[in-house]
């Protein structure tokens, strides 16, 4: 495998203008909202098809299940594509994708039509993949943690207005929502189309290998890039957490606090809120003074604490007490996809951060078999008592063993690094 590449200054491709970040957060914020109206109403949507909590748990986890299982299929094969073809054609193929997505789940009248459009979008969006190697393709290796972060707070206020304007749709009609993000993922595939400038230089593609696009794999590749070892294990716990926690929330709060969209909607706003300020205005300081090793390691305390306290609490406010406090949480996946992106060659940009992706889709294939049912399990108990919390209590032990990991991992990285430096000086 090549060495990764250095170069700060990135060609720019001919006859078109020339890349930059804010091309590529104008569209990730457009995908992102339209991405955020449906969660506040998708359990709901599922329920309709339901007769009990514990049967929408289960079947809610099918849908959800779909999407990601045809995502790790999808995802690699699409960031391959990227590598061969450039980032704006996968692009707008993600955009096709997601607008054939939602418009037919909102005109969906069973569930296995539901299922059958989460597995059509799921193979056709690879959306955040592409954009992180769009990202990659325009900055130099040292500051792409903060371009990173700059993407996250895109995703963030994403998470902002998409939510809160989902859940006040939701109430008024719950196929709302879909029309709405149907028609924003359009918009976006106008931006695309007549906006959005290629970051990848003809110069710099790769051929398309069909092998490598398997997602087994393209984990394997990853794997045996240099510095990154057990980083794909983080990934993993730390994905599989978080999907779980999309899972769970609307199904948990619905039980534990009585919530419904539109308080849904606001709660998620809050993160998108926590997400967009962090990524967007703190990390860049942050960096200045910490390490992405170390502020990775800050995170998943954070984080792991900030899981264990949503299983436990009782009232609203609390799950909005938690997320104000969990700051450095929001640091950790921008920390992780910049050290693992400084380990990729500039012409495997797409493949890499399409692996990152597929193996973030595994973890959304499983969350739904592991979340959904530990809500189903104790939908029947009083909302107070503190086994209601059990999907949040899984996800803290997750990012428990996802620190454990990081930690391993960058103190034998920083051994080997001081036992060159012996040998190197001897």
């Amino acid at each position: 495998m090549s060495a990764p590449d250095t170069a700060a200054a990135i060609p720019v491709p001919s006859g078109a203008r020339e890349a930059a970040m804010p091309f590529i957060l104008i569209t990730v914020l457009i995908d992102m909202v339209s991405i955020g109206l449906i969660v506040p109403v998708l359990p709901a949507l599922v329920g309709t098809f339901t007769a009990n909590p514990a049967e929408q748990a289960f079947w809610y986890g099918a849908v959800a299940f779909a999407f990601g299982i045809a995502n790790f299929f999808g995802a690699p094969i699409l960031g391959g594509l990227s590598d061969r073809y450039g980032r704006r054609p996968v692009l707008l193929i993600g955009f096709c994708g997601l607008a054939l997505n939602f418009f037919a789940t909102a005109l969906a009248t069973a569930l296995w039509m539901l299922i059958a459009v989460r597995l059509v979008g799921g193979a056709m969006q690879a959306n955040a993949a592409v954009a992180n190697a769009y990202v990659a393709d325009i900055t130099a290796p040292e500051k792409r943690a903060k371009r990173f972060g700059q993407l996250g707070a895109m995703f963030g206020l994403g998470f902002i207005l998409g939510p809160v304007v989902g859940g006040i749709l939701g109430g008024i009609d719950l196929h709302l929502p879909f029309f709405a993000a149907g028609t924003l993922a359009l918009l976006n595939l106008l931006y695309g189309w007549f906006v959005l400038p290629e970051s990848l230089p003809a110069e710099r593609r790769r051929p398309m290998s069909w092998a490598a696009a398997n997602p087994i794999n393209s984990l394997r590749a990853l794997t045996r890039l240099k510095g990154v070892g057990l980083l794909v294990a983080v990934i993993a716990c730390t994905g599989l957490a978080q999907f779980t926690m999309y899972t769970s929330w609307v199904l948990y709060t619905g039980l534990r606090f009585g919530w419904g969209p539109a308080e849904n909607g606001w709660s998620l706003f809050a993160v998108g809120i926590m997400s967009a300020l962090v990524q967007g205005l703190l990390l860049g300081r942050l960096l200045k003074r910490f390490s992405p090793q170390r502020l990775a390691l800050a995170g998943l305390v954070s984080s792991t604490i900030a899981f264990a306290l949503w299983g436990m609490a009782t009232q609203g406010w609390m799950m909005y007490a938690v997320i104000f406090a969990n700051l450095l949480g929001f640091t950790v996946t921008a920390s992780i996809q910049s050290i693992i992106s400084g380990a990729a060659a500039a012409t495997e940009q797409g493949k890499t951060m399409g692996s990152v992706s597929a193996l973030n889709s595994l973890m959304a294939v499983i969350a739904p078999v592991l979340g959904a049912p530990l809500i189903g399990v104790v939908s029947h108990l009083p909302a107070n008592d503190w086994r209601v919390g059990a999907p949040f209590y899984f996800c803290a032990l997750l990012q428990g063993m996802a620190l454990l990991l990081a930690w391993t991992h960058f103190r034998g990285v920083r051994r080997a690094r001081l036992a060159a430096a012996g040998r190197t000086a001897a």
